[in-house]
């Protein structure tokens, strides 16, 4: 009796452990290669698979990720792909096996949804070696693999009865999706003509449907799960914010509202993806409008390089340096000023564009204006506007007029690998000269300029151990007006000679660097050069050197700019000396 009990037992499991064999091998599994934080990152290297083998697919993963996976396999299938792509290098080598419930929804091939039904496309052969692995030939960069054929949920009778209920805005949404696909390229206006059946049937064709150029109920959902793909995780909400009076749609799933300070209200990135957004809302009127078209540029979340429009009640400002891609739009009505920037990520375009598309379309100006003390209690620091990070330089120096066209004499060191040079913040300069022999850089200023005073250089040297001064901007604009540091001249030749060279003993910033070198009499007799903070040799700090004078002049006249020259003067008092050099001082900024 027990022999038989024993017997059922063992029967039982091995029965049991079979049936966990063939479930565990009859398993759909994807071979995960990699996750990339951009869907545009993520579609670039897809399609670079894609040109090297089959059964290739793009999922998302939620919160702004996407996988790129191979499959489905049945788990023994895909152990062996893993192990062969592996093996020729196909594949990364962290690849791994992933399971359906990973993944969110499909974006690519654009059209499929093997998330559904992956025992209906599952291979019948696996590659056992190297023979067997399959190699996609192909020019065509977006090849995708021939979508499986689906079952009609409505007849044509049907499909055309359900299109009839649908209201004018809804039928320009379709034209909308369809033409985000590419099928579509006429006018949305909500007709559904020959132009619009036409890409309904090139559409029903490329994505496994029957061609009647009707769309059922399940193709329009299929075509509007395709267009919010790229939202995924983006968790798209309309939010009403009485205090600003604005209510518009917020991508919540990537950023939270962070703080109220006037005229903005912020919301911060909360993961992985460095998204932000403004509401702006004040009262005001064109030159308030102006004021804030001019701040906005200041910051640092509006780069640089970008389009920027201002017309008599409006403005839009964009920029992209390589990191991010700003946003913004604002407009004067009622003498209230509303608006919105939006920051995204760059090389995210496609998702940028829709979430963009989406805020300008919802945009909505309601009751409320920001009062003008919210935020009044955050703490204030200097380079922040609002709580908002003003874009700042990568480093300033000094510099001076040397005409009365407003040419600026500074270093080349100061102007070296710089997009954009201002001087004083304000103005644009070209860089018209570089003579790195001397170290001396040339500018001139995009638009006229008219100088308080400009700099007279004088002839010849002054006597060693005589009095000096250097101007400059110490603390790189700081101070919002130069500093002048006295000191000695301590030789009228370089330590090796230099004809062209003075050296002075004082301590100067490297903000200082560039500025005009004064003697006792006001005249400029040279250039302060920048400290080689790289040599092997490390002089004193007291121990700086500026290019004279006359190598200066001579420069100039190469470059047909006349400056003022002068002889020894008497000496003037240093509160005297103070008001000439901050009138011919300016601060260089290289951005």
């Amino acid at each position: 009796m027990l022999r038989t009990i024993l017997s059922l037992i063992a029967a039982c499991i091995f029965s049991v452990t079979s049936a966990l064999a063939q479930n565990s091998q009859d398993e759909i599994v994807w071979v995960q290669l990699e996750a990339q934080p951009s869907l545009q990152d993520a579609s670039d290297n897809l399609r670079g698979y894609a040109q090297r083998m089959a059964d290739v697919n793009g999922f998302a993963l939620g919160g702004g990720w996407y996988a790129i996976a191979l499959g489905p396999y049945r788990r023994e299938d895909a152990e062996n792909v893993l192990r062969v792509y592996r093996s020729e290098g196909l594949i990364p080598i962290d690849s791994y096996l992933a399971s359906a419930r990973e993944y969110r929804s499909q974006f690519w091939p654009v059209g499929a949804n093997l998330l559904t039904n992956p025992e209906g496309v599952l291979p019948g052969t696996t590659p056992e070696d190297q023979t067997n692995v399959v190699i996609v030939e192909t020019e065509t960069e977006n090849a995708v693999p021939a979508p499986v054929p689906q079952a009609p949920d409505e007849t044509v009778r049907e499909a055309r009865a359900s299109e009839g209920r649908l209201t004018r805005a809804e039928k320009m949404k379709l034209q909308e999706w369809l033409k985000w696909a590419g099928y579509y390229d006429a006018a949305i206006d909500g007709s559904f003509g020959r132009g619009t059946r036409g890409s309904m049937s090139t559409w029903q064709s490329d994505n496994g449907f029957d061609v009647t150029g009707v769309l059922t109920t399940l193709q329009r959902e299929t075509l509007r799960q395709q267009y919010f793909a790229v939202l995924e995780g983006m968790d798209l909400k309309l939010v009403t914010d009485l205090d600003a009076g604005i209510e518009m749609q917020v991508p919540l799933g990537v950023v939270a509202k962070s703080s109220t300070e006037y005229p903005f209200v912020r919301y911060e990135a909360t993961g992985s993806t460095a998204a932000q957004v403004l509401m702006i809302s004040q009262t005001g009127d064109q030159n308030t409008l102006f004021g804030l078209y001019d701040i906005m540029q200041t910051l640092e979340i509006v780069p640089l390089n970008g389009a920027r429009e201002r017309k008599s009640s409006s403005f839009m400002l964009t920029g992209d340096d390589g990191k991010i891609v700003s946003h913004t739009e604002v407009s004067l009505k009622d003498g209230q000023i509303k608006g919105f920037t939006l920051v995204w990520p760059a090389r995210d375009e496609e998702r940028r564009t829709r979430i963009l598309g989406e805020m300008q379309s919802s945009f909505t100006r309601i009751d409320g204006i920001l009062d003008p003390t919210a935020g009044s209690d955050v703490a204030q620091q200097i380079d922040l506007i609002a709580g908002l990070q003003i874009r700042q330089p990568k480093h300033s120096r000094s510099g001076f007029f040397i005409d009365r066209k407003g040419n600026v004499l500074t270093s080349a060191k100061a102007v070296r690998s710089c997009e954009k040079v201002t001087i004083e913040e304000d103005y644009d300069v070209n860089v018209a000269v570089v003579d790195d022999t001397l170290g001396v850089a040339i500018l001139t200023p995009t638009t006229p300029l008219a100088p308080v005073d400009v700099a007279t250089l004088r002839s010849g040297a002054p006597r060693i151990q005589s009095d000096i001064a250097v101007a400059g901007y110490s603390f790189q604009g700081a101070l919002g007006a130069p500093t002048v540091t006295f000191g000695t001249l301590a030789d009228v030749k370089g330590l090796r000679g230099e004809r062209e060279l003075a050296r002075l003993a004082l301590q100067v910033e490297s903000g200082d660097w560039g500025g005009p070198v004064f003697d006792a009499g006001g005249a400029v007799f040279g250039m302060l050069l920048p400290r080689n903070t790289q040599a092997a040799q490390q002089l004193p700090a007291d121990v700086n050197f500026a290019v004279n004078a006359d190598a200066l002049r001579t420069l100039l006249e190469q470059e047909g700019i006349r400056a003022n020259l002068s002889n020894d003067e008497p000496t003037v008092a240093p509160e005297d000396l103070a008001k000439h050099a901050s009138e011919i001082t300016v601060l260089v900024s290289c951005w």
